[in-house]
């Protein structure tokens, strides 16, 4: 059956009348012979997010558009193409791939490995036990160590993690929320130790505690306290780390976990706004921190959806700096974000395949403008990345900055109807969401209601049930499936790495000076217990030798534990 594309009546200037009526010729008579001879493969085309795809874009389905206002020159308002006035040409993004795994040791090596073969920055990824704030030995750690991130107990495992590293010219991202604070201070004690002083630390700390009630549910305290050391850290960057990003509002996690495209922005501005709300509450001076917010967004398998949410970011978030919040540094009209290939698009089927995978999506992150970059493994699926496979991981994005010409001409697909209807049409979305969320009373309300929870768990379902039904076609899942045997190395742990740092950390606990530690550790209860900046009590704690675990415990026994509503 002949489906009439919709179109945009694209105002009623002359110009756009002469291209509605050949539009409409097109469609009457070259398109309707062409579709006798050789029908559509389905009748309906979408984007992964399930939003309907035209069959052609035109000047009439960007008409509304203002070059100046909604587009702009590179490195200008409203920095739809791109933050910076060179785009590539000058400064290539930041290759930074996210690892970590058993001891600190065995995460050293790794890292030095990655900058010998041209890595930029260093990504830290902490096992789960870290990230819900236990010592490796505690026992509801127990069966995690080795399993998805390297384990960081005290001051003598951050500083065996960056041995030989110098702090003071590389610059580190650590994938770290809830305990976020004692692990950015156990860093800034090892840097102090390499006699590098706080104002020259470069990197950022992800402390989104709001994505983790919505997505990721790697919270241990009630969203109020939680949100006070998140200002915390904001307020001890703006005063002492000017270089450093305090936090990095993710909507990865809630891609992830099954979101759109559009409600991993809406709920990641929504989130990244929260920040700001709170941090101007402190008292603090919006210029005085807003620069140093930083974004971490999901690239997934839609090529063009991806890139134009991409660009809607940055639209969104200029405007709602100058004007809903006044900022006055141009700095914090800025949106930086780093982007990670999706790990959830990674399939334990064929998995060569996901280099493929991975390269289109990198792809999409450096046209839509991405600063810093994480490619996936194509073994993921199965294992923590093998050497040999992290180093393809790597070469994707070198071949792209060196050898596929995207990075000649700034926003290349800058101007295409397509990507220009897309971005307006997520951007439209996202503020339809900032109402529903407004109107439910603000971000906390909507995720103590579970607003935000359903909305990604409906999201997934639809997706999965596509799948299910062979409607979307996942290669080598449910299309092109054959059953070879998978034949890629897989990463082995040191089976000593447990036992040694177990011991580690009862040789600490018996050499250090446990008055000194016993101090400390009640000096950082009052200060939970009041009103006071909590790091440079966290960071005395962190010389004081106190662990992962005991400062969490004294949180944990001031703030309480948060037990989330289900969500049906």
């Amino acid at each position: 059956m002949f489906d009439e594309t919709p179109l945009s009546d694209g105002g009623l200037t002359p110009e756009n009348n002469q291209i509605r009526e050949a539009f409409d010729h097109w469609q009457d008579t070259t398109l309707r012979q062409t579709l006798r001879r050789m029908p559509e493969r389905s009748e309906t085309f979408t984007t992964i997010s399930g939003d309907p795809v035209q069959r052609v874009y035109t000047p009439l389905d960007t008409s509304q558009q203002d070059y100046l206002t909604d587009l702009g020159m590179p490195g200008e308002y409203p920095f739809t193409r791109g933050i910076h006035a060179s785009g590539y040409r000058g400064k290539l993004w930041t290759m930074r791939m996210f690892a970590g795994f058993g001891t600190a040791e065995e995460t050293n090596a790794r890292y030095k490995y990655l900058l010998e073969q041209g890595n930029m920055g260093l990504s830290v990824a902490f096992d789960l036990a870290t990230l819900m704030g236990y010592d490796t030995d505690a026992p509801e750690a127990l069966g995690e160590f080795g399993k998805c991130g390297v384990a960081v107990s005290s001051l003598k495992d951050m500083e065996i993690l960056f041995d030989g590293i110098p702090l003071g010219e590389v610059s580190t991202s650590m994938t770290i929320n809830s305990p976020a604070a004692i692990l950015w201070a156990f860093y800034i004690a090892a840097a102090e130790k390499q006699g590098v002083a706080p104002e020259k630390l470069r990197g950022t700390l992800q402390n989104d505690i709001l994505k983790e009630y919505i997505a990721q549910k790697e919270y241990i305290f009630p969203p109020e306290p939680s949100m006070r050391l998140v200002v915390d850290t904001i307020e001890y960057a703006a005063e002492r780390l000017p270089l450093w990003n305090p936090v990095s509002v993710s909507g990865y996690h809630i891609r992830e976990a099954g979101s759109t495209a559009a409600q991993e922005l809406a709920f990641t501005l929504a989130d990244g706004l929260e920040y700001v709300r709170w941090s101007l509450n402190r008292g603090l001076d919006i210029d005085a921190f807003a620069p140093r917010i930083s974004f971490f967004f999901n690239v997934h398998n839609d090529f063009f959806e991806e890139i134009a949410k991409l660009r809607a970011a940055r639209r969104i978030w200029s405007r709602e700096m100058a004007h809903t919040f006044g900022a006055r540094d141009p700095r914090s009209l800025l949106m930086r974000f780093h982007t990670q290939t999706a790990g959830v698009s990674l399939t334990a089927q064929q998995p060569e395949n996901n280099l493929i995978r991975v390269a289109i999506q990198a792809l999409a992150g450096v046209l839509g403008g991405t600063q810093s970059l994480h490619t996936n493994s194509m073994d993921e699926a199965l294992a923590l990345p093998s050497e040999q496979a992290v180093t393809l991981a790597l070469r994707t994005q070198q071949i792209i900055a060196e050898e596929s010409g995207v990075t000649n001409t700034i926003d290349p697909l800058g101007g295409s109807y397509f990507v220009e209807a897309l971005t307006d049409r997520i951007e439209a979305e996202v503020y339809r969401y900032f109402d529903r969320i407004e109107a439910l009373g603000g971000v906390l309300p909507a995720i103590e209601t579970g607003f935000m929870q359903q909305e990604i768990a409906d999201a997934s379902y639809r997706y999965q049930r596509e799948v299910d039904a062979d409607e979307r076609i996942i290669v080598g899942v449910n299309g092109y499936t054959d059953d070879a045997p998978i034949a890629i190395p897989i990463l082995e742990m040191d089976p000593q790495g447990f036992a040694r740092q177990c011991a580690r950390l009862q040789a600490l606990r018996l050499e250090r000076d446990n008055e000194r530690t016993s101090q400390a550790l009640l000096a950082l209860k009052e200060a939970c217990r009041g009103a006071e900046n909590v790091m440079p009590y966290l960071i005395e704690a962190a010389k004081a030798d106190c662990t992962l675990g005991e400062m969490t415990d004294v949180m944990r026994e001031v703030f309480g534990v948060y037990q989330e509503m289900a969500v049906i």
